[in-house]
């Protein structure tokens, strides 16, 4: 049975593998509708792309050898009709070409040439329809030839489902890939439009309906989502005139000797996101300084892991924030341990995560209870030394979440957060802004106060990720601080109910 306070999948922020796409068009011909009848209106959406981007004038295509370049020979017709002076290249021989990309290029009526780099002269539109998303091995010879003079001469490229070079499911660019100005791409997105690669290299993404019913997914049953409000904003909403702070939660943060600056942050932020409470234990050292800053949160002395623990005794608090600022040192880890026995709701980040870098099994094994990790890339390599590395990174944080038995919120342009049954949320609302010190403190926090409020750390991680993003968004000028996030979160809330 769902859970009631977890996301909402939605089938329109859904996105497809290689291989689930395949599904979804072998399930559009099962049911009646030709590979034919799909690959022209992709063609056609390609073209339509070009039409409403651009004024009148001269296009290459560049077609490859499978139904990617079938494609752009459609979008070829479909131009040339339209009147624009077309040309097109194929990378492959027209005798080579077989099924439904061979009935494409026999509906092509203009000549097929073989590539060169002189067909750039006079800079045309470029259309690159030589391979799609499935592309597994390195791009070279004289298509890498193509790619690199394009990117280099700042040509305008429309790519038909990914830019050449870049995998759909990964992001990964194999070898080169085009920098596209526009991705048409169709039915549903694919995570590999939304990993850093992609985000750089498809410029602006249009999935394009081209007659493979909804339905399709039901079989399919996506795992991972592209995240926006629609998936969780609905859990946001409270309207209980009962409601009162311990109803809230009650957000409980380690403090560390010295930098008490990030555990103020997530306190701040915590409140702001609708924790009834928050709590901050500090050392007796730090407690009058503490308790001279902001007024509404609470302050308590906990020196070492046992007076930590000892606060875990209230059964109200519900949910616990350990590492910012809280120290690399046994009592982040004793308190780790403890708040993990307690069962309670916990968010790791930072110092909590480096404190197991050297017994990541002690950490994995002593998750019992609704635990959220957020590891920027470093601090995910402390834990997964095996799954560091660029590539892939979806697949990294599955298996991460998978071994660990904890959600985990993966930090980036890209964030990805994946839950150890394998469902995943990719959230690519986030600014070059949030690149300052603080930032990740006051995410943390969100995440705290969301899950003092009952949430799952899916559904959390998802919404302060959002929440956190759409902050920057609002500040919309140079010079965001991490003070500055907090006060901005009514409006960001406000900005994600619209989404309902």
């Amino acid at each position: 049975m769902a859970d009631s306070h977890d996301l909402l999948p939605r089938d329109e922020l859904a996105l497809l593998s290689c291989a689930q796409m395949a599904e979804a068009d072998a399930h559009a011909i099962e049911g009646g509708v030709p590979g034919r009848e799909l690959m022209e209106r992709a063609g056609r959406a390609v073209a339509l792309a070009a039409m409403e981007r651009h004024a009148r004038r001269p296009v290459l295509v560049l077609c490859g050898p499978g139904n990617n370049g079938g494609d752009g020979f459609v979008a070829a017709r479909h131009l040339q009709a339209a009147g624009w002076p077309v040309r097109l290249a194929l990378f492959g021989r027209v005798e080579s070409l077989k099924g439904d990309a061979a009935w494409a290029a026999g509906t092509w009526n203009g000549a097929i040439e073989p590539w060169s780099a002189d067909q750039l002269d006079g800079a045309p539109l470029i259309v690159d329809a030589i391979f799609g998303a499935g592309l597994s091995r390195l791009v070279d010879g004289e298509i890498a030839a193509a790619i690199d003079v394009v990117n280099g001469r700042k040509l305008t490229v429309i790519a038909v489902d990914v830019p050449t070079g870049l995998h759909g499911d990964t992001g990964q660019v194999l070898g080169r890939a085009f920098e596209a100005e526009t991705t048409v791409s169709f039915f549903r997105a694919k995570p590999g439009h939304y990993a850093v690669e992609g985000l750089r290299r498809c410029g602006r993404l249009r999935i394009a309906d081209i007659g493979i019913p909804s339905s399709a997914l039901a079989s399919i049953e996506p795992r991972v989502w592209l995240n926006a409000p629609a998936l969780w904003t609905h859990l946001l909403q409270r309207n209980d005139v009962a409601d009162h702070k311990y109803a809230r939660g009650h957000l409980t943060i380690l403090a560390g000797p010295h930098a008490t600056g990030a555990a103020r942050l997530a306190a701040l932020a915590g409140r702001r996101v609708g924790a009834g409470l928050v709590t901050i234990a500090a050392f007796r050292s730090t407690l009058a300084a503490l308790q001279a800053a902001e007024p509404g949160n609470l302050i308590v002395e906990a020196d070492d892991g046992a007076m930590f623990a000892q606060l875990l005794g209230d059964e109200r608090r519900n949910a616990i924030l350990i590492g910012p600022g809280s120290g690399v040192a046994d009592r982040t880890r004793s308190a780790v341990l403890a708040a993990l026995a307690a069962r309670r709701r916990v968010v790791l980040d930072a110092d909590a995560i480096t404190v197991f870098a050297s017994e990541p099994d002690l950490l994995f094994n002593s998750i019992a209870g609704p635990t959220l990790l957020t590891p920027h890339e470093g601090e995910f390599r402390r834990l997964f030394p095996d799954l560091g590395g660029k590539s892939d990174k979806l697949g990294r944080v599955r298996r991460a979440a998978e071994r660990s038995g904890a959600t985990i919120l993966l930090k980036g342009p890209d964030t990805v957060i994946a839950t150890p049954d394998g469902r995943a949320v990719v959230n690519t609302h986030a600014s070059p802004a949030l690149a300052t010190a603080g930032s990740g403190d006051v995410l943390a926090g969100l995440i705290g106060g969301l899950l003092a409020q009952g949430l799952t750390p899916f559904a959390t991680a998802a919404a302060a990720a959002w929440l956190h993003g759409e902050c920057a968004r609002l500040f919309g000028r140079p010079g965001l601080i991490a003070e500055d996030l907090p006060a901005l979160l009514p409006q960001a809330l406000q900005s994600s109910s619209s989404f309902n």
